[in-house]
């Protein structure tokens, strides 16, 4: 199951899920100028960076909206990110959120877990109904694949629907947390977690206690860290037994270089450092839950 090989790339690298959300913009100038196609940039901006991190990150998490963004050159650049995470044998995340039915969710499945841009993992939004996720289920069981499923996220506008109560007092999350749950019994990997996981951001503390409790076999993709608040204290609750979960940051590494001496030519090196510092900041409260030293 993929999810014994998350489970235990984050027990060798730690919890950081580096998020490969890249743009343009967020590229140094100096080595922008070097490249004569949007595709190249990108496409080796990323190299850079993973090249940086692959021993200090559990997995890499690819945007795909970043890519359409640029047309055919950013789906090129996005074919090859994937396809040069692959060759180095790192666990990778498709974030495309796709959430249809029937024929087309299968064609969402058939694009994003095989062919030119094969993943890991995919993300995707069960709030059209659990049938939307049936298609990617054949994948999980025959052909070692996994997804992540939104459960209750991080952004304000969560509360609109995803905290409407119940009858009985559940929420519309507490209600997708328990089918996926109980989905995912059937995708059972050794490490006691489902290739069956659930996206929750780390932003709202007592309801990630209670998340944790009743979704005692579901691994978690935790946004929420760093620039929307999320702290590593927070994140350790989301965990179980310093396992269980991996925290996405995107701009926090990708952009450590801002400000910094010589940020043109050492963006990798400054990627690098950032990551390490999320994922001992991370052990630390993981640590410190635990009432354990470092």
């Amino acid at each position: 199951m993929i999810i014994d090989k998350l489970f235990k790339s984050v027990e060798e690298k730690g919890h950081v899920c580096l998020g490969l959300d890249t743009a343009l913009e967020y590229i140094p100038k100096e080595y922008l100028e070097g490249f004569d196609s949007t595709q190249a940039a990108l496409f080796n901006f990323n190299k850079k960076i993973i090249d940086a991190t692959l021993d200090v990150v559990s997995c890499y998490k690819v945007q795909i909206a970043y890519y359409e963004a640029y047309g055919i050159d950013g789906m090129l650049a996005y074919r090859d990110t994937l396809k040069y995470l692959r060759d180095n044998k790192l666990i990778t995340i498709a974030d495309i959120k796709r959430g249809d039915i029937a024929k087309t969710a299968e064609m969402y499945a058939k694009a994003h877990f095989t062919g030119d841009f094969e993943s890991d993992f995919v993300t995707l939004s069960p709030y059209m109904g659990m049938d939307s996720i049936e298609p990617y289920l054949p994948y999980i069981k025959n052909e070692e694949k996994g997804i992540f499923a939104l459960v209750r996220t991080s952004n304000k506008g969560a509360e609109d629907i995803q905290y409407i109560a119940s009858d009985n007092g559940n929420r519309i999350y507490d209600i997708v947390g328990e089918k996926l749950q109980n989905l995912g019994k059937e995708y059972m990997g050794e490490c006691g977690f489902s290739s069956i996981g659930g996206v929750v951001g780390c932003t709202h503390v007592e309801e990630g206690i209670e998340l944790r409790n009743k979704l005692g076999a579901t691994f978690f993709l935790i946004p929420g860290y760093g620039a929307q608040g999320g702290k590593a204290e927070d994140v350790a609750l989301y965990l179980k037994e310093s396992n269980g979960g991996v925290v996405n940051s995107s701009r926090g590494i990708l952009l450590a270089y801002k400000g910094k001496e010589e940020a043109e030519r050492k963006f990798d090196v400054y990627a690098r450092e950032e990551a390490i510092r999320m994922r001992e900041d991370i052990k630390a409260a993981c640590c410190k839950l635990r009432g354990e030293s470092k």
